[in-house]
């Protein structure tokens, strides 16, 4: 599940044009993290969840797959 999560993150973030190290920024987090959480590696917290999906423009249930 983290990777499906993980992948629809980067998928909306590519059609949005950020690069990760630009999303990233706007989370207030590093790139290294950002690029974790979109490789099913680490899982994003609820707070960190509602953030992206705001950075994104969606609902936090457009984040799941």
């Amino acid at each position: 599940m983290k990777a499906n999560l993980g992948k629809k993150i980067q998928k909306l973030r590519k059609t949005q044009g950020y690069t990760q190290e630009k999303l990233a920024e706007m989370l207030g987090i590093s790139r290294a993290h950002m690029g974790h959480v979109e490789q099913g590696i680490k899982t994003p917290s609820i707070k960190l969840l509602g953030k992206i999906a705001k950075a994104l423009k969606v609902k936090v249930s457009a984040l799941f797959p």
